[in-house]
């Protein structure tokens, strides 16, 4: 008799039972896919399979053909093991604390953006190494439909790349010779959707059942029994979250545009199929996959189909699968939803990364507001996780800033959080008197007015503005807000995340205007082409580049000696100032007490629990109990014995 999930969950025996049963049918079928590698492979399955049993059966239970599919599954397991290349089967050996270093750092970028091609990249790595980074996140490489390709995340084949960056098997090189330079490749795994022309959508519009079963197809009265609760994702190109498809004659599910097809995962085909592509890029050297869009993947009926509670499920399962085929592949997520809802993903069975989007909105806040009492109280909160994860901390990426925070938190601070959005809003676009800022709405809802910011680290900081004004002490404070902003992501704790072009200051590109497949995309902005002359400014001291990339290499180096700033706790602290940020890191009996001054006035800091210190980033000592910080000063303070 099939037993639930649940049965199997309160009876450890029985679980353990199941298992064995399980490997004793199947045994002789996995051991022919797996090869010669059936002896490491069985290991792993009697350590790791009373972990996927109950998952998978919590999703697929229901189904008659449950245990048939759950085969099916294992065998693409034990192919996926005898395929693993050798040097990414030692790394499955070695424990994956990596992330929690005081020299881990990394950065994202398009691989053609950045270097043209695959090869370019190779013949960039030197640039990466001098730089620190041994995390490097590839933008969106897949094949993907053009112009309707949402910048690479319609995937239309996950095993071919765009070809004017080069095959999958220079891919599969690249990423090895990363490895081999200490550099971990991270990879975008687009699970929730495909593009309308991968080949499983084209079986789908021609009829093929069974394909039409891997997407959401509705006719209008099975349509409204979800749509009245979605939200809509981009309101400006599109309204709705169902596109009518003439070829089938009902309405498919395109949570974010109409060419991107959501996935049905109440069907365990799909699961399979999606864990066979998730195991491919585990094996061409991916060592973290970026799980996208990872909040929307599970729907049911009268619900806003965000975060419910088999989304989770299903994340666990795959990670239970990698643990099977790839113990060394961790998973970052990207949920870019309510604070209290993130964190619910961040679980060595589940994301063992994510990134940070509360740290990163309310950065920008404090630089606009000048007030740190909402990023305070809201860390103080939340930026606590499970010791062996890691926060992804970033001041932006290739996306957009939109305002994440806790309405309940603004609204106990005295602030109308709506209200406070349109602020930030037009503070980052430059329509707020003495804004900084030269950003560019994304997004904006025709609706409510609401919309989201794009922009280079630079523009967004007031360097673009301090430029055209020819203004010195513009400039002055806008490379101390770039510098302000380096130090926090790179000392609170986690593995902070540079967007390439960052690091030298690369103003915001307007070229996409006149370009009529990017112009309805803002994003774009911030999206620039980096040149062999600009990395060359990074040794140039004299210039404005030279000056950022010099300024951030200091306090990689500082860093990079201080151990309490890698696997160190975190305590988000009060410090009386309303315009300071205080962090304690504590590792074994090292302490780092960090304080930055989000104005651009002198600020007193009357809080130092001991009576002398040091500031690691200048060797200045200090005395208790009075510290004044100068405008946007940053310190990185340990106490002098």
């Amino acid at each position: 008799m099939k037993k639930t999930s649940r049965e199997l969950l309160q009876n450890p025996q029985a679980l353990q039972a199941e298992c064995e049963i399980l490997l004793k049918r199947y045994s002789s079928s996995l051991k022919a896919s797996a090869k010669s590698r059936w002896p490491l492979l069985e290991q792993r399955l009697q350590q790791c399979l009373p972990q996927l049993l109950p998952l998978y059966l919590e999703l697929y239970a229901e189904r008659y053909d449950c245990y048939y599919h759950l085969e099916q599954l294992l065998k693409n397991l034990a192919k996926a093991v005898a395929q693993r290349p050798d040097y990414l089967l030692a790394e499955d050996e070695a424990p994956q604390q990596w992330h929690k270093s005081a020299t881990a750092l990394g950065s994202a970028c398009y691989v053609d953006l950045f270097a043209d091609d695959f090869a370019g990249l190779a013949a960039r790595i030197p640039y990466l190494k001098q730089t620190g980074i041994n995390y490097l996140h590839l933008m969106p490489l897949f094949k993907a439909p053009e112009p309707n390709s949402d910048g690479g995340y319609a995937v239309s084949d996950y095993r071919k790349t765009m070809p004017h960056l080069g095959s999958m098997s220079q891919l599969s090189e690249l990423m090895a010779t990363l490895h081999a330079e200490g550099i971990r490749p991270v990879l975008d795994f687009v699970f929730n959707h495909t593009s309308d022309e991968h080949r499983w959508a084209l079986k789908a519009k021609a009829g093929d059942p069974q394909y039409q079963d891997y997407y959401f197809f509705f006719d209008e009265q099975e349509r409204e029994q979800y749509a009245p609760w979605l939200r809509e994702i981009f309101p400006e190109i599109r309204r709705g979250c169902f596109t009518f498809e003439p070829a089938v004659g009902r309405w498919v599910w395109t949570t974010f545009n109409s060419f991107q097809w959501d996935l049905n995962y109440a069907n365990p085909e799909v699961f399979n199929a999606m864990a066979e592509e998730m195991l491919f890029l585990a094996n061409q050297g991916a060592a973290v996959l970026r799980l996208d869009a990872l909040a929307f993947v599970w729907k049911e009926a009268g619900t806003n189909c965000e975060n419910l509670a088999k989304a989770h499920t299903l994340i666990q399962a795959f990670n239970a699968v990698a643990r099977i085929a790839a113990p060394a592949l961790q998973f970052k997520s990207e949920a870019i939803v309510h604070p209290d809802e993130v964190v619910k993903y961040i679980a060595p069975g589940e994301c063992q990364l994510s990134y940070n989007p509360l740290l990163m909105a309310l950065l920008w806040n404090s630089l606009a507001t000048r007030k740190t009492r909402l990023l305070t109280e809201s860390l103080q909160r939340r930026f606590a996780i499970d010791p062996h994860c890691s926060w992804v901390n970033y001041i932006r990426c290739h996306d957009d800033i939109g305002w994440t925070f806790d309405d309940n938190v603004a609204w106990q601070l005295g602030i109308n959080p709506d209200h406070h959005r349109q602020f930030l809003n037009q503070f980052y676009t430059g329509q707020f008197a003495g804004s900084f800022a030269t950003g560019v709405p994304f997004q904006q809802n025709p609706v409510t007015g609401d919309c989201r910011v794009a922009g280079m680290l630079a523009s967004l900081t007031g360097v673009e503005q301090a430029l055209q004004k020819d203004n010195p002490q513009y400039l002055v404070n806008a490379l101390a807000r770039i510098y302000l902003l380096n130090s926090v992501i790179l000392s609170i704790g986690g593995l902070p995340l540079l967007y390439m072009g960052d690091e030298l200051g690369l103003l915001n590109d307007y070229n996409y205007q006149q370009d009529p497949a990017k112009k309805d995309d803002s994003r774009w902005v911030n999206r620039v082409k980096v040149t062999a002359a600009q990395l060359a400014s990074a040794s140039d001291k004299s210039s404005l580049s030279g000056k950022i990339y010099s300024q951030l290499q200091q306090l990689i180096a500082v860093r990079s000696r201080l151990d309490a700033l890698g696997s160190g706790s975190t305590e988000i602290l009060q410090t009386g100032n309303p315009h300071l940020f205080a962090y304690r890191r504590q590792l074994d009996q090292q302490s780092v007490l960090c304080v930055v001054n989000f104005s651009e006035v002198t600020q007193a800091f009357s809080s130092l629990p001991a009576s002398q210190w040091q500031d690691a980033l200048t060797d200045t000592a200090y005395q208790a109990p009075n510290l004044m910080l100068q405008p946007y000063q940053v310190l990185w303070l340990t106490p002098v014995s």
